[in-house]
C-alpha cells in the first residue's frame, strides 16, 4: 500500500510502498477514505512536537474510512463499518492501524470528509472552553488564530455555550468566516491594537490561544480579574512567558489543553465530550469548515497549505473511496 513516511525530521516526508498493518488484540485496520491534516503533523515533521514518534513512521493523526479487519477480543465493531479514528500516527496511508478504543462509529449523516477533520479540533475546542475553562452564558471570549483547525471551531463552540466571542485572524476573508462561524466581533490581527481594543470592549473572561506570542500577551492583559488563559498551541513559533505578577494582581489563571494527553489519564472526559459533539452534529449546530480536500497524490500540497496558513478550518486528504 501507498503511506507518507517520514523516514528522518532532517529529510521531507516521501511517499512508501510498504505492507498492508495486520490487526492484533485489541486493533481494528481501517480502509482510509479520508485524513485530516494538523498544524501538529508540520511539528512532527520537524521533531519539535511534543511526542516524538520512532522513525520511520507513517504521518496522519486523524482519519476515516471503513472497517477491513478487526483483531482479537474487538467488540462492538463490524467489516465494513464507517468509523473515524484518532491514531496520531498512521492515517496518511491506503490502511491504518487504530486502536479500537480509539475508534468512534460514525452517524450516518456524516461524511467521511466532515469524520476526517472533526475529532481534534473539536474535541480540543469543547474539552478546553467547557473541561478546562468553565466557560459561562454571556461571559466573552476571544479567540487568537479564530480562522485556524482548532480556532474555528473554538469560535463556533463559544457561541454554542452562549458566550459573546470575539475573533482574531488576519485579513477579511479569514475574519468573514469566523463571523459566519457565530463570531460576534472580529478584529484583523495585523491593523488591531489588540491589548487596547480589547480592554476598550470591556475586557475578557476567557482567551484561547492557539498562536502564542506576540499576541499572547496582549490577550493576557486584557483578561478581566479571574479572568482564564488557556494555552493550546504556538503557531506563531514563540510560546508566550507569564508574568507571576500579573497573573497574582488580577487572580487570573493559566491552563494548557493537550487534547491527545486525555487518553492516557482520563479518557472517560474525551469520550464524554466527543458523544456532546457529535450530538451536536446530529442536530445540526455544528458544521465542520473545510477548506481544502486534497487529493492523496498532492497531499504535499496540502502541508503547503498548512505552513503558508492559506487554509482556513481544516486541510483533508482523500484518499479512498467516496470522501
Amino acid at each position: 500500500m501507498r503511506a507518507v513516511r517520514l523516514e528522518s525530521t532532517e529529510s521531507t516526508p516521501v511517499f512508501a510502498d510498504i505492507p498492508p498493518p495486520i490487526p492484533r488484540q485489541g486493533e481494528i485496520t481501517v480502509d482510509v477514505a479520508a485524513c485530516g491534516l494538523n498544524f501538529a503533523d508540520l511539528l512532527m515533521v520537524k521533531g519539535q512536537y511534543q511526542e516524538r514518534p520512532a522513525l520511520p513512521a507513517t504521518l496522519g493523526m486523524e482519519l476515516a474510512g471503513t472497517i477491513r479487519a478487526i483483531g482479537p477480543n474487538v467488540t462492538g465493531f463490524a467489516v465494513g463499518q464507517r468509523v473515524a479514528a484518532f491514531t496520531g500516527l498512521g492515517g496518511l496511508a491506503e490502511v491504518a492501524l487504530c486502536p479500537a478504543d480509539r475508534c468512534i462509529a460514525l452517524p450516518d449523516a456524516m461524511s467521511m470528509t466532515d469524520a476526517a477533520g472533526f475529532l481534534v479540533a473539536y474535541g480540543t475546542s469543547h474539552l478546553a472552553l467547557g473541561h478546562r475553562a468553565r466557560l459561562k452564558q454571556n461571559e466573552t471570549l476571544v479567540v487568537l488564530g479564530a480562522a485556524g483547525g482548532v480556532g474555528l471551531t473554538a469560535v463556533e463552540i463559544g457561541a454554542q455555550m452562549g458566550a459573546r466571542v470575539i475573533a482574531v485572524a488576519r485579513g477579511a476573508q479569514k475574519l468573514q468566516v469566523a463571523k459566519d462561524a457565530g463570531a460576534a466581533i472580529c478584529l484583523d490581527s495585523d491593523t488591531t491594537d489588540l491589548r487596547t481594543t480589547l480592554k476598550e470592549l470591556g475586557g475578557v473572561d476567557v482567551v484561547y490561544d492557539a498562536i502564542g506570542e506576540p499576541m499572547a500577551s496582549e490577550a493576557l492583559r486584557a483578561l478581566r480579574p479571574e479572568g482564564r488563559f488557556l494555552a493550546i498551541g504556538f503557531a506563531g513559533g514563540k510560546v508566550p512567558q507569564f508574568p507571576a505578577n500579573i497573573l497574582l494582581v488580577k487572580n487570573l489563571t493559566v491552563m494548557g489543553l493537550y487534547w491527545g494527553g486525555y487518553l492516557n489519564f482520563a479518557p472517560n472526559a474525551l469520550a464524554d465530550s466527543l458523544r456532546e459533539l457529535f450530538d451536536w452534529y446530529a442536530q445540526g449546530r455544528i458544521k465542520p469548515h473545510v477548506s481544502h480536500v486534497v487529493p492523496f497524490e498532492q497531499v504535499f500540497d496540502g502541508f503547503e497549505l498548512l505552513r503558508t496558513r492559506k487554509s482556513t478550518g481544516k486541510v483533508v486528504i482523500s484518499i479512498g473511496g467516496s470522501a
